[in-house]
């Protein structure tokens, strides 16, 4: 079903600008303060999504992107297990996102206990990854060891996450995959979406590498999505020397692909979740050309002004919250298309 161009512009701003719209820099309070106890994730209820007979020949584990504030500026920077504003988002998250995967593998999702979405906003980059290489990272390995001992059972698997889940993905193939090398052997690539890896870091990691095009399996495939124009700022999701591949072409090429070359983007209601609570696509709408400057993927075809006007948290012309939804159909197939490249090697 094909909706008119113009629908997208009901995309509500919520995650990528009324929840950083916070006047006041938060304070920073150091994770290893925090509860340290693992979460059981033996637990059904500390999944989002959890398949106990698995009907797909492959797994996809998810991690949904940052999904609540804090509402008193004295709460933890760190959320519960069932802070149930998390647990109404990071849905919303999975709708919008994680589907994206439904057609090709059995989606696992935990619940994690993450970082507030204003006060990642405002930390340096070294106060953010500081705090989520604490308590969500540590969750989200335990929840990927549990999959990997207790539902896996020696499937392939694809990684995917965006933002905050981008961040922790990252930490995971850095840290546990890298100490258990035939986990990793099984992985058919890592969609570390809305969230930089740089060269630095691949450096760092010689047992990872990026994608070059959209055949190749064992990578990791990474953007974030800007308007031509940022206007006077930064991207507070990028790194300096941060690499990205187009979600259409999906080559490393600056070479423009027009909209008419995108197979669909998705519509959402204003709070986030996906309109009609089903992915419906929106032909001709997204555009996208890598700027290697930059790294990351330009989309000069949607309204700047409607998207993404800029707030305290994000400035002009981030396109944080429509990384998926602008090349949701093109991450179905690339998807779709790396795993039978897996499958028949």
């Amino acid at each position: 079903m094909k909706v008119k161009k113009n629908a997208i512009v009901f995309m509500a701003l919520l995650f990528s600008l009324a929840f950083t719209a916070c006047t006041n820099k938060q304070g920073v309070t150091d994770y290893s303060n925090q509860e340290q106890a693992l979460t059981d994730y033996s637990t059904p209820e500390h999944w989002l999504s959890l398949h106990y007979s698995a009907v797909k020949e492959v797994d996809i584990f998810y991690l949904y992107p940052t999904s609540w504030q804090k509402i008193d500026s004295t709460e933890s920077n760190i959320c519960a297990i069932n802070n149930p504003l998390m647990l109404k988002y990071s849905r919303y998250a999975f709708e919008r996102q994680a589907t994206a995967f439904e057609t090709v593998g059995n989606i696992y999702a935990p619940y994690y206990r993450q970082m507030d979405v204003a006060s990642r906003a405002f930390m340096t980059t070294e106060e953010q990854e500081k705090f989520v290489a604490g308590i969500p990272t540590l969750d989200a390995i335990a929840a990927f060891d549990y999959y990997i001992k207790h539902y896996n059972n020696g499937r392939p698997f694809i990684l995917a996450g965006h933002s905050q889940g981008a961040n922790i993905l990252a930490n995971i193939l850095s840290g546990y995959l890298k100490d258990n090398q035939q986990v990793y052997s099984r992985m058919i690539a890592a969609y570390v979406i809305g969230y930089s890896i740089t060269g630095e870091y691949l450096n760092k990691n010689p047992h990872l590498k990026f994608a070059e095009g959209p055949d190749d399996i064992g990578v990791i495939i990474s953007y974030n999505t800007e308007a031509p124009e940022v206007v006077k700022g930064t991207n507070p999701v990028t790194l300096p020397g941060g690499i990205a591949i187009n979600p259409i072409t999906w080559t490393r090429e600056e070479t423009l692909a027009t909209a008419d070359k995108n197979l669909g983007s998705i519509i959402l209601n204003k709070d986030g979740s996906v309109a009609a609570g089903i992915p419906i696509p929106v032909m001709n709408y997204a555009d996208a050309r890598i700027d290697k400057n930059k790294g990351v993927v330009i989309c000069s075809t949607a309204d700047v002004s409607k998207l993404s006007p800029g707030t305290a948290g994000y400035v002009r012309g981030v396109y944080h919250s429509f990384d998926f939804p602008f090349y949701y159909y093109n991450i179905r197939e690339n998807a779709a298309n790396r795993t039978k490249k897996f499958l028949n090697k």
